[in-house]
């Protein structure tokens, strides 16, 4: 635990159970969120016959692609509630630029 902290530059163990509460959160919360948007749009497993192994795929990628936006917005939500928005927000404008999607954030 101390090379994280040092790693992420967190003083204390408060801090790093807040920011591991707020990782746990967010991820469940995606999940979550992602099967009533997928409803509401009108994607559901139902469209899709449960014996067509690609059906079933294609309704994976769209909740896998749809579950990567929600996380993002989640998680600066969430340390901001958490009162570590700075925190979050570094590490996540460091996880766009990694991924090749920092010109989202300019």
């Amino acid at each position: 635990m101390k090379k994280l902290k040092e790693r992420w530059g967190i003083t204390s163990n408060l801090q790093l159970a807040i920011i591991f509460i707020v990782f746990s959160i967010t991820g469940s919360s995606a999940v979550y969120a992602a099967k009533p948007f997928l409803q509401w749009i009108g994607l559901s497993r139902d469209n899709f016959s449960p014996d067509f192994l690609w059906g079933g795929l294609i309704y994976l990628i769209f909740r896998i692609l749809l579950i990567f936006p929600i996380y993002q917005f989640l998680l600066v939500i969430y340390g901001w509630l958490f009162g570590q928005f700075k925190f979050f927000w570094e590490f996540e404008k460091k996880m766009l630029n990694r991924m090749g999607l920092g010109f989202i954030l300019k």
